[in-house]
């Protein structure tokens, strides 16, 4: 009898007592609007802004309604609106290029290599060819690019990088915490990221002029000085009747909730890292399956999976993802040719013109993802690794050859 997996790829762990104490807190307080506040009351979005702020080693933190919203907010701070174009990751979520043309700005797609991560070559003759002067960087499923040799490229070009670290929180590049190469870096706090309220997101920056009109644009009216974590007055004097009210502030009760989860990030961190560790180990040396690499300067947060079934036809890779599915292992391919839930290929985003990319087109053709909930155990994670092991060696046989470019790691 072949083994069985009963888990949830989608169930998150509880909220912790504490936290939900804390937006019981609120709750009975009435007091859920974030400048609602009772005389010489901070409120809980303002300390939670100051916590993540000291978390990352950032200047200046400000929380908002979504992750999406938190990356559109960091693009119009920056000052790029309609007809602009915007460099950003061929490999990404929807939501990333859906935040360029969501401000009628245009998305330019830079290829993704073997490592999961923008092509520094190929973003090199973009910026000279495009003209743009944003990128829009995304740690796509937690991988993270050589951040010196990007931001080195970047700033001679004179292009600002605003960083997606929706799946990066926590995670470091030599030692600076992901978020803190570029002008500003966005976080998410959907169900599924690293801290759980739903939704909501963070956007952190050393840079005080973006920083104040981030906070204008998410609806302060005029209430900035209740910020703990927000750039000094003399900031926003300039510009403060110049920028729209696009209102999408953070509420005391997702606040509150947050802050407790943020305490405990960093154990969490290593928990994720001990569960990839188990699933990469027990998928190492299979024949026609390349792990990814993660360099040594990378402190990723492995809270979901990839690898790599290189040069395997279309059929093939569908072969393990159904008999992975029908033991209980969740798989996502990327490389479908129609969306199937948060996946998709770049060219299913028909508001993204461009020629192209082969070199992208080969990675997502055979690429496979899956996430790593903390409900799993441990002895779970080596149960799910035994299980797509079989699998792929199982569709490997019957394919009859050994794919190109096959294993290594």
């Amino acid at each position: 009898m072949k083994d069985s997996f009963a888990g949830s790829f989608t169930q998150q762990e509880p909220i912790p007592d504490e936290a939900i104490a804390a937006a019981v807190a609120v709750m009975r307080s009435g007091r859920l609007h974030r400048y609602n506040l009772a005389p010489g009351e901070a409120g809980e979005v303002a300390l939670l802004e100051q916590e993540f702020a000291a978390f990352t080693g950032a200047r200046y933190c400000l929380a908002v309604a979504s992750g999406g919203y938190a990356i559109a907010t960091a693009l119009r701070a920056l000052g790029v609106g309609p007809g602009d174009r915007v460099l950003t990751n061929a490999f990404t979520l929807a939501p990333v290029p859906g935040a360029i043309a969501g401000l009628g700005a245009e998305p330019v797609l830079v290829e993704t290599t073997e490592a999961l991560v923008i092509d520094l070559d190929d973003l090199r003759r973009k910026i000279a060819a495009s003209g743009a002067r944003v990128l829009l960087l995304s740690h796509m499923r937690g991988h993270i690019c050589d951040m010196e040799a990007l931001t080195g490229l970047c700033d001679a070009a004179g292009v600002r990088v605003v960083e997606d670290c929706a799946h990066t929180m926590g995670a470091r590049w030599n030692g600076v915490a992901s978020g803190r190469h570029g002008a500003i870096g966005c976080y998410s706090t959907q169900t599924y990221k690293h801290l759980n309220s739903g939704e909501g997101g963070l956007l952190i920056s050393d840079d005080a002029e973006a920083m104040a009109r981030a906070v204008l644009l998410s609806g302060s009216y005029m209430l900035y000085d209740r910020h703990r974590a927000a750039p000094p007055p003399e900031a926003f004097e300039r510009i403060r009747l110049e920028v729209p009210n696009i209102s999408g502030r953070m509420d005391n009760l997702r606040a509150a909730i947050l802050r407790v989860q943020l305490r405990s990030l960093p154990e969490r961190c290593v928990a994720w890292n001990a569960r990839y560790r188990v699933i990469e180990q027990g998928l190492r040396n299979l024949p026609g399956l390349r792990l990814i690499d993660r360099p040594e300067a990378e402190e990723f947060v492995g809270s979901s999976f990839q690898f790599l079934l290189p040069g395997w036809a279309p059929e093939a890779v569908r072969r393990v993802v159904a008999g992975c599915a029908a033991r209980g292992v969740e798989l996502k391919w990327f490389g479908a040719p129609e969306p199937v839930g948060y996946t998709s290929r770049y060219d299913s985003w028909r508001y993204c013109r461009g020629p192209e990319l082969p070199r992208t087109d080969a990675v997502l053709a055979g690429l496979l993802d899956m996430r790593l909930p903390l409900t799993f155990s441990v002895q779970d994670c080596a149960l799910v690794a035994r299980i797509i092991a079989q699998e792929v060696r199982a569709a490997h046989d019957a394919a009859g050859r050994e794919p190109a470019g096959a294993a290594r790691g």
